[in-house]
């Protein structure tokens, strides 16, 4: 409990309105070296899925199980998490943060901010990029 306080405290008006526990997606997209934890529920990842294999690699914990599973999660490269309306990805941001991991940050916007960057010819420019 003291580590999530800690972690708390570290949030104040100056560090939350500097906004960099957030990455958006297009900027998240053209990292070489990070991974999408997408924290939505099982439901939604079989309703709604997105692999992402030309993009990123994907990781998916469904909120619930994250406490079980951080053992999946590396600490060496940097995690952006995202849910659907990213309250969720808070939560397990927050929850990170309190165990330790440093390189971690919300994927602002949830779908309305995703959706847009998976575009054919978003990712066409990406590829483009990356080659």
């Amino acid at each position: 409990m003291k580590r999530i306080e800690e972690v708390l405290r570290f949030y104040n008006f100056e560090n939350f309105g500097k906004e960099e526990h957030k990455i958006y997606p297009e900027e998240f997209f053209k990292l070489e070296r990070s991974i999408l934890l997408d924290v939505r529920s099982r439901e939604e990842m079989e309703t709604v899925s997105f692999p992402l294999v030309h993009s990123t690699t994907l990781l998916e914990i469904p909120i619930n199980e994250i406490p079980e599973r951080t053992g999946e999660i590396p600490r060496d490269i940097l995690i952006g998490i995202f849910c659907a309306a990213s309250i969720r990805a808070t939560m397990v941001f927050l929850y990170l943060k309190a165990l330790g991991y440093s390189n971690v940050k919300i994927l602002a916007g949830g779908y309305d901010k995703l959706f847009p960057e998976l575009r054919p010819g978003v990712l066409y420019k990406s590829f483009s990029n990356k080659s």
